[in-house]
């Protein structure tokens, strides 16, 4: 029997042996489909795959709000921020124990690891790679709702989903094409649930697509969720939405 172990993708070297796509059109190393909802892609995309700068997240207009510090970051002092929490000149607190935030992967590195690492010191990984005998053969991504717009857009289609407490959705399920039918999508999912449950969060939702053909959807198709006890809340011919408590 092979050898299993699960990695966290949590550096370049665990990032670069994500298994291929079954679909060899699509790259889950390049993907931004649920993090984009306006123009997200599998698409395999060579140039991704080279280490860049993040690019700089855009910040509110805060012209006309009478709570916002004064332009130039020289508002007054927060005295139950962490040290490390505001710029680097900042008074520290003496009263507030440190805390090391480790700071999450953003220049350096290939743009969809920047994208599975914006977790780190908060939620934590984004993705997990099983391998079997040191071969990665199964690839999840998952997270907290928050991360996937497009996974929030098609939740707010369906009202009748519990509002509280929000979910986290898993959002990728894959194992390459040699390695189906050996289980390991189900012990990766296993896995995954078991963290999120460490993590803290009460219930995962997975969102399957049936409009497309099975090498070209991301959350597998709900017999498989109904095998690992998520129930199906939305029945939809299209986009069906089932849940798992933790």
């Amino acid at each position: 029997m092979a050898a299993i172990r699960i990695d966290d993708v949590a550096d370049e070297a665990t990032f670069r042996l994500i298994p291929p796509c079954a679909n060899p059109g699509f790259d889950h190393r390049t993907c931004d489909y649920w993090e984009d909802a306006e123009r997200g892609s599998k698409a395999a995309r060579a140039t991704w795959l080279e280490a860049g700068a993040a690019p700089a997240p855009r910040r509110a207009d805060l012209t006309d709000n009478p709570f916002a510090p004064p332009a130039g970051g020289s508002g007054s002092l927060n005295p139950f921020l962490v040290g490390g929490d505001e710029d680097e000149d900042a008074l520290e607190n003496p009263f507030v124990p440190r805390r090391v935030v480790e700071r999450p992967l953003a220049t350096g590195v290939p743009r969809k690891l920047a994208l599975l690492d914006r977790g780190r010191g908060v939620f934590g990984s984004y993705a997990k790679v099983l391998f079997a005998d040191d071969t990665a053969v199964a690839y999840a991504q998952f997270g907290p709702l928050s991360a996937y717009p497009r996974g929030q857009r098609l939740r707010d289609l369906y009202p009748q989903l519990p509002v509280m407490p929000l979910p986290a959705v898993i959002t990728c399920i894959a194992t390459t094409r040699e390695a189906r039918r050996s289980g390991h999508a189900s012990r990766l999912v296993a896995a995954v649930c078991e963290d999120l449950a460490g993590r803290g969060f009460a219930a995962v939702e997975v969102y399957p697509d049936l409009t497309r053909p099975d090498d070209e959807v991301s959350a597998a198709a709900p017999a498989f969720w109904e095998r690992l006890d998520f129930a199906l809340v939305v029945s939809d011919e299209r986009f069906p939405v089932l849940r798992r408590e933790l």
